[in-house]
């Protein structure tokens, strides 16, 4: 697991080496996404919690793909240009991040007929049904969602490092 402190360090020495002054990094409130590119706010971030969590490698990883993003441009996406920049820095992973979520910090819990269980950040605003349990909306598959208390001592060991 990786300390924070040594995560923000890497990305300020990253953004100093390929980015201009005006690039900035921070951690971010994210549950289920490891980084982001703010092209308005000319920031790369993190998410705490997910960073707290991940290895070394992982967020150093995380980091190239963000760099990667603000040196190929907005319009880029993940297309040639940007996995082309991307490469050139060192990175290696894929598109889109695949790893774990901050599922404990999720305030809804939903349960399907047979028992799967899926966790969101945000109220679902319709019914939704289990993907396991069927490709396509199934009303028989529907979720009951239950909201949970999420404390402030539980938020903050998910943004400490195990």
């Amino acid at each position: 697991m990786s300390e924070l402190q040594r995560v923000r360090t890497w990305a300020d020495a990253l953004i100093a080496l390929h980015l201009d002054d005006s690039w900035t990094f921070a951690f971010d409130n994210a549950k289920r996404r490891a980084g982001l590119c703010d092209f308005g706010r000319q920031r790369i971030s993190l998410s705490r919690y997910l960073a707290a969590r991940y290895d070394d490698d992982t967020n150093h990883q995380t980091l190239l793909h963000e760099v990667a993003h603000a040196l190929a441009g907005s319009a880029a996406g993940h297309g040639v240009r940007w996995q082309r920049t991307a490469r050139e820095l060192g990175y290696v992973g894929g598109t889109t991040h695949h790893g774990e979520t901050a599922v404990e910090l999720a305030p809804w819990v939903g349960v399907c007929p047979a028992g799967h269980v899926a966790y969101r950040h945000r109220r679902a605003t319709r019914a939704t049904s289990c993907a396991k349990c069927a490709p396509r909306f199934d009303a028989r598959h529907v979720f009951t969602w239950t909201r949970r208390e999420i404390s402030r001592a539980e938020r903050l060991a998910a943004s400490t490092p195990r």
